[in-house]
């Protein structure tokens, strides 16, 4: 008999994620895949990338409008409004046996909130993390608390879930999502690249991801501003920039990169590379700059160093190719000049990924396939005793 297993998707980052796990599950004879596609993935302004979902061969069962025109907080929450109310009649029309929701945005508590209230068992990834400097961190932990079966990246993001009140047995390390890409993809070559990009190669070359800091929102256009004066005193470094996500605040972000970007002419801004495009930019530039979680979960596999800005990703495990900074044009500049001494290059040859070396996708699908889904809606409270976690 097979199970339903719906997977919720509302971003191009984490859909990048869970594409791997996505083909897993469609090939598994025991699974009938539902996609439900949401947010950003609707949206022009960001990229239309539900067609990605659809290139990569996959059918999207369900496409729930949420994203209002409108990138304040208030905006935010009205189109978490909407999201609830499209979640809770897509979940009743498709009727899954267990929901599978990846990280920590608003699209996902959403989808949550509408499986709990609906009594479908859900699957989260990626708990345990910590992000102190974006909302995120508190929808993270909240969505863990709603849910019923955990796959974490490694094991001090196990205990964390543990720690929340979470059953250790229902609580499985797998590693970290991003990696197996890395591992599956074969990557497009210079010219290729070039090609895609209408961008050219230089000697030096970054590439550049900052999302709004929620938690900071009043100073996150200030911020972005210090790493864009920044990056334009580098005359010799071509940029690969890709805009902010759906954030409250990321417009004003756009704008600034918009306007840097017209008057910089080795910068190209793009709304959606994919994860194809990404990651081989990642495979050839000599750094990743920015805010984002891939400068800390794929980079290192690649042997790139990151340059990580501010406090949105404090609290993550990070590799020794992570160089931290705070949003402020000088240290930014000296972060970005340690990626080409001799020493950071001898530690990026040494460096480990602290999220593993692949096969995220596959162990979670085992999972799926064949943990038992009766009796998982009733949860008992684990305490947490340090020193005496049971296994």
């Amino acid at each position: 008999m097979t199970r339903k297993i719906c997977v919720v998707t509302g971003t191009r980052a984490e859909y990048g994620l869970l594409r791997w796990l996505l083909q897993e599950l469609k090939e598994s004879p025991v699974v009938e895949l539902q996609i439900l596609a949401t947010g950003a993935h609707l949206s022009p302004e960001f990229g239309l990338t539900y067609r990605d979902i659809e290139r990569d061969e996959f059918a999207i069962d369900a496409k729930i409008e949420m994203l209002l025109s409108s990138d304040t907080c208030t905006g935010t929450a009205k189109s978490m409004g909407l999201g609830l109310i499209g979640m809770s009649e897509a979940l009743a029309r498709l009727a899954p046996d267990l929901v599978v929701l990846l990280g920590d945005r608003f699209e996902i508590l959403m989808a949550a909130t509408a499986a709990l209230v609906a009594g479908i068992p859900v699957a989260h990834l990626h708990g345990g993390e910590t992000t102190e400097g974006a909302i995120d961190e508190a929808i993270r932990h909240s969505v863990t608390k709603m849910s019923h079966l955990h796959f974490v990246a490694a094991e001090e993001y196990r205990r964390r879930v543990i720690q929340l009140g979470e059953q250790p047995e229902r609580v499985f390390m797998v590693g970290g999502l991003g990696v197996d890409a890395i591992t599956r993809l074969t990557f497009m070559d210079r010219q290729a690249l070039e090609i895609s990009l209408d961008f050219t190669f230089a000697k030096k070359n970054l590439l550049v991801t900052f999302h709004p800091v929620t938690l900071e929102g009043e100073t996150s256009p200030q911020q972005m501003v210090e790493l864009l004066e920044a990056l334009h005193t580098l005359t010799d470094t071509h940029l690969i920039i890709t805009l902010p996500n759906a954030d409250a605040g990321g417009r004003e972000l756009t704008r600034l990169v918009e306007g840097f970007v017209a008057s910089h002419p080795n910068a190209r801004a793009y709304t959606s590379l994919g994860q194809l495009r990404y990651l081989s930019c990642m495979h050839l530039v000599d750094g990743v700059v920015g805010n984002s979680s891939s400068g800390l979960a794929e980079a290192p596999s690649l042997g790139v160093g990151s340059v990580n800005i501010g406090d949105r990703q404090r609290g993550r495990l990070k590799a020794a190719s992570v160089i931290d900074c705070l949003p402020q044009r000088g240290d930014i500049l000296a972060a970005i000049e340690r990626l080409y001494t001799a020493d950071f290059k001898q530690t990026l040859q040494e460096t480990k990924n602290p999220y593993g070396d692949g096969g995220a996708s596959g162990r979670i699908a085992r999972i799926l396939e064949n943990h038992p889904l009766n009796n998982l809606l009733k949860k008992q409270f684990h305490d947490f005793v340090p020193g005496l976690l049971r296994e």
